[in-house]
């Protein structure tokens, strides 16, 4: 596989050092201040377990009356510490940060006014919190601990797959509100934790939807020369073989914007009409021309 065009610029925010930390510091803290709010407001008021040890929590809440707050901590930060004893060091501070402030968040937040009992929305509005919240945690290579850590073990222990074991463990979470809260309520449970992933992969794979095009034509080098020059966009030559013919072929591979997939099929088309195009989605692209990382 050869580029026919190299660029490249540093990321906004080296990879290690002092500025990379204090970013990921604080996306973590204000990560867990947003899952926290979310919680207070929607989840906790209206009910709504969707998963995880916040789930846990509002379920000691209607068993026992137990404080989210300490019921969180003191389900957080024993799996932290068997975390490490397994798994390793790996988790570091920032897992540790997250177990420890989500909590104290929502212990500082406890007494915030409730917006809405409708509990299909507190289960959107809370989805959309908690997502986003979680979402700035994890681009801040941070974690909140609980079931996650629990998910991981399970993974190393048993081979399961890290998102099989998500499945099973928040499921069971959900199975549990259907006894303790009803039916209805673990539904609006499923809601909930479907609109949290759906925000949190938003929020890690970008919410603009680029195009990739694989092009295949026997005139490669007349095609190349009008994206680099007319489309002014950087294109990738992958070697490729023909599977009726055998015969070496070239496939060009080039992202553009989404407003620019007119403008290339044009520009293929004008040089060989008869060019095999594909062109699919590509949720994010980082690089020269496109989203640059943090």
């Amino acid at each position: 596989m050869t580029s026919t065009k190299t660029r490249g610029r540093p990321p906004l925010i080296p990879l290690n050092g002092p500025l990379r930390h204090l970013a990921d510091t604080t996306m973590i803290t204000v990560g867990s201040l947003i899952t926290a709010l979310a919680f207070n407001l929607f989840m906790l008021p209206n009910r709504i377990a969707s998963g995880g040890v916040s789930g846990l929590s509002i379920l000691a809440k209607a068993w026992f009356g137990a404080e989210p707050a300490f019921t969180q901590w003191a389900l957080n930060i024993p799996l932290f510490i068997l975390g490490v004893l397994i798994l390793g060091r790996s988790y570091g501070l920032r897992s540790l940060l997250g177990s420890i402030v989500l909590p104290l968040f929502i212990y500082l937040t406890k007494d915030g006014p409730v917006p809405t009992t409708n509990p299909l929305l507190a289960s959107i509005y809370g989805g959309i919190g908690v997502g986003l919240g979680l979402g700035l945690v994890f681009r801040g290579r941070g974690s909140t601990g609980g079931l996650t850590i629990l998910a991981q073990i399970i993974q190393k222990l048993t081979g399961f797959s890290f998102s099989l074991s998500v499945v099973l463990l928040d499921g069971t979470v959900i199975t549990l509100a259907a006894f303790v809260l009803g039916m209805e309520q673990a539904m609006y449970a499923l809601i909930g934790l479907f609109v949290t992933g759906r925000v949190i992969d938003a929020l890690e794979v970008g919410f603009s939807y680029t195009k990739v095009a694989y092009i295949i034509s026997d005139h490669t080098e007349a095609i190349s020369e009008a994206i680099l020059h007319d489309l002014n966009r950087g294109l990738t030559r992958l070697d490729a073989r023909g599977g009726y013919t055998g015969d070496n072929r070239t496939v060009l591979m080039v992202a553009v914007g989404q407003n620019e997939t007119t403008r290339l099929k044009a520009i293929v088309r004008s040089v060989d009409p008869g060019a095999f195009v594909i062109i699919s989605d590509a949720h994010e692209v980082l690089g020269e021309g496109f989203k640059r990382e943090a």
